[in-house]
């Protein structure tokens, strides 16, 4: 995954707000990145709306 590129959201790991939830299925564009809780990173994405939130990779899938 890099930084400019596409991508869906595909799955939701963990219970989140409704307007997260709302994203599923939604493409955006990754914006940068997020270190989670030591496991790993999250992207953090862009939406046409203009929200940005971020997701865990295994959430996402290039499109």
């Amino acid at each position: 995954m890099e930084i400019g590129q596409k991508v869906q959201v595909c799955r939701i790991r963990d219970r989140v707000d409704r307007d997260v939830a709302d994203k599923l299925g939604k493409v955006g564009t990754v914006k940068g990145f997020k270190m989670t809780d030591g496991s790993g990173v999250g992207a953090v994405i862009e939406f046409d709306d203009n929200t940005a939130t971020w997701f865990f990779e295994d959430e996402l899938k290039a499109v």
